[in-house]
């Protein structure tokens, strides 16, 4: 009947037809341009039928992913008249879907997720496979359904629960589909056609009323007072720099009460007015960023030889966090320390966060003793004999870790690849240790190292390909997303994050209160501010990385006045790890946690302030993010780092950079780099962080962004 790129048309027994999706040179159905031209001839050729029955299935692992978000960036730049129109136009093709003459049957498999699930929501009746999943993820993206998602799934099901769905933007299983009536029956994938082929059969004789079906997504709710009085008290625990979730809860409250399709025509208009909103630009841009860096691990990962055995030294908190998510994710390490109670301690952490597993339901004993079997303490080196890979995580001392790594490298295979866990420390400094420099590398866990998705993985000036390709599919097989910086004092994220704590330090001399600070950064996005972060840090941490920074790049990363945080770890303050920073920690007489402004911390900031100056927060927000934003530049500019995309990321990945802003790099296109060009220059009586690079300057004049 019809036969094209992704979909085709294919006659069945006693007139029903099989719409089968399969997108050629794709390993997922994604709803394209392309297929979405097609699907709209198949409708046609349908329209005009005698077709009795139609079955929509895949012919790939999964339904439908979603959108195509590849297509989003430029669709979302059509004037707002242009983007209703083509929104409206695939609202139309899947209300023609949903309004032929005879019964609809979605047959799904895999993953039915956003315009996947929308798709199959246009269809009477829907069979899910047993471990499929649907969902409407589109908030992820700063956006909402756009295809008739929120129409017909709160009509469909409990208004509550469909508006629980999008906020949540998680995948539903089969059960909690079926349970709720998202779905009309669950079976196995075996059985999946055939099921469907039954129920469509059903619906055709009359013995289902598919009518009623159709009927029951269109139905006009009595509930709407309801809804929106529980909006408006979702609504105060939303945070605001996220306007899809509010506009989600407003747009399903009122169209609940609206005919079918003025419903349809309000969720168009929301969802180009997100789409034409600053987060929408920066969530889909860190999604293409994201892509980016997976192809960029896929292309090291096709090179590298796979490691079966890795090896971490030292058992602290970094290196116990390297054992266990080696452990976990299916590498055997050995995890070497000169001291038995400290590998006791970190075989105690791995047992520790094991165990949290076991309680959420994830893990069971069994799977526990399997990762514990899998790290081997150790005190000596003779086991070394066939590691693929060591991490070293010794204390971030230059000379014991140029003494560590010389003397592993002559326990392991000459093929074996040594890296270091340093977050400041020179690789080529750290690389004259070793015989075999071009064997040796960088890779930067960031803490704690179950947690953070980050991992650095700095080349040397004589790291050769296949060290890095090795490393980089080491961290991809942890669950980690690597990126691939140069060296240079501070790599890529700490780099880039010192001239912020430089910037919080002149505005504590400067007289701003450190607790305000904090608040107009949280307001701003971070999720904590530069006095929390460095309690969070550790003050003597902090203090040893400023050193670092400054002794690299003495003329822009040097301080104009005295450190409050050299201050602090003189009257041994060192954060959270002893209760004592800009903070104080403890439990009250409940037990419950409290942090409050250290006293002490104030005082030792009183006695450093130069002149009060007054500030409106706006300009507390431009004194710290423009040093950090140009250091990104500089970074982009002196080769850190390849592309504007893994610079953000890094930001986003390692320091949790606000996502809704997409990055520094994002962040300065957002502002128009002649916006940010005017707020630096107002600052730059603040000194040389402040000043714009010659790069900046010809993209500038030039009339580019870095997106």
């Amino acid at each position: 009947m019809f036969s094209g790129q992704a979909v085709s048309l294919n006659a069945l027994e006693n007139d029903l037809v099989e719409l089968i999706l399969d997108l050629k040179n794709e390993s997922v159905n994604k709803l394209n341009t392309l297929t979405l031209s097609e699907l709209d001839q198949a409708v046609s050729l349908l329209e005009s039928s005698d077709v009795k029955g139609l079955l929509i299935i895949s012919a790939k692992p999964a339904f439908v992913v979603g959108a195509d978000i590849t297509e989003f960036q430029g669709m979302f730049s059509l004037s707002t008249a242009d983007l209703h129109q083509r929104i409206s136009e695939t609202h139309a093709l899947f209300s023609r879907l949903e309004a032929l003459p005879f019964p609809t049957v979605a047959a799904i498999n895999g993953m039915a997720l956003g315009g996947g699930f929308e798709l199959a929501l246009s269809t009477d009746f829907r069979v899910l496979a047993s471990d499929a999943r649907v969902g409407l993820p589109e908030v992820t993206l700063g956006i909402c359904p756009g295809w008739g998602g929120t129409v017909r799934l709160s009509r469909l099901i409990d208004a509550a629960a469909a508006t629980q769905w999008m906020l949540t933007g998680k995948p539903q299983k089969a059960k909690a589909a079926l349970e709720l009536g998202a779905v009309d029956r669950v079976v196995e994938v075996s059985d999946l056609r055939t099921e469907g082929v039954s129920l469509l059969q059903s619906a055709v004789k009359g013995e289902t009323d598919y009518l009623a079906k159709r009927q029951s997504k269109q139905q006009v709710l009595e509930n709407g007072a309801e809804l929106k009085a529980m909006a408006v008290q979702m609504t105060k625990k939303l945070d605001p720099n996220y306007p899809a979730p509010h506009k989600i809860l407003e747009l399903v409250s009122n169209h609940v009460t609206l005919p079918f399709a003025e419903a349809l025509v309000s969720e168009v208009d929301a969802f180009v007015a997100l789409a034409k909103s600053d987060a929408a630009k920066s969530l889909v841009g860190l999604f293409m960023n994201d892509q980016l860096l997976k192809k960029k691990a896929r292309g090291w990962i096709k090179q590298a030889t796979p490691v079966k055995k890795g090896a971490v030294l030292g058992a602290g908190i970094m290196g116990g966090g390297v054992a266990y998510q080696s452990a976990s994710t299916g590498t055997p390490i050995l995890m070497k320390d000169i001291r038995d109670e400290a590998l006791k301690l970190g075989i105690n952490t791995a047992t520790g966060l094991l165990n949290k597993q076991i309680e959420k339901g994830r893990l069971d004993e069994a799977g526990k003793q399997k990762v514990l079997g899998s790290i081997q303490p150790t005190l000596e080196y003779i086991d070394f004999h066939d590691v693929d890979i060591v991490v070293e995580a010794v204390v971030e001392n230059p000379t014991v870790k140029a003494s560590v790594l010389a003397e592993v490298e002559k326990s392991v295979p000459e093929n074996a690849v040594l890296t270091s866990n340093t977050s400041t420390i020179s690789i080529d400094q750290l690389a004259k240790s070793v015989s075999r420099p071009d064997q040796f590398c960088g890779m930067h866990f960031f803490n704690p190292v179950h947690v953070m998705p980050l991992v650095e993985v700095i080349r040397g000036s004589q790291t050769s390909d296949e060290t890095i390709a090795r490393t980089v599919a080491y961290a991809a097989a942890m669950g980690k997303t690597p990126i691939v910086v140069n060296d240079g004092p501070g790599f890529l994220v700490n780099r880039i994050l010192f001239p912020y704590f430089n910037a919080f330090n002149r505005l504590l001399v400067d007289g701003v209160d450190f607790e305000r600070i904090d608040r107009v950064m949280e307001g701003f996005g971070w999720p904590m501010g530069p006095a929390y972060l460095a309690d969070v840090v550790g003050i003597d941490t902090m203090v040893h990385a400023d050193h670092v920074m400054q002794e690299g790049f003495p003329g822009r990363m040097g301080h104009d006045a005295d450190v409050v945080a050299e201050a602090l770890l003189d009257a041994q303050h060192l954060g959270q790890k002893n209760g004592k920073g800009f903070y104080s920690y403890g439990k009250d007489e409940n037990g419950r946690r409290f942090k409050k402004a250290s006293a002490v911390a104030q005082d030792l900031i009183d006695i450093r302030i130069k002149t009060k100056v007054e500030l409106t927060d706006q300009d507390i927000i431009d004194r710290l993010m423009i040093p950090m934003c140009l250091e990104t530049v500089r970074c982009l500019d002196d080769g850190i780092v390849e592309t504007p995309a893994e610079a953000d990321m890094g930001l986003i990945l390692g320091l949790g950079f606000p996502r809704f802003r997409g990055g520094a790099l994002r962040y300065i296109d957002t502002l128009g780099l002649d916006e940010f060009t005017r707020r630096a220059e107002a600052h730059q009586v603040n000194g040389p962080l402040y000043e714009l690079t010659e790069g900046f300057k010809a993209r500038l004049a030039e009339g580019r962004t870095y997106y």
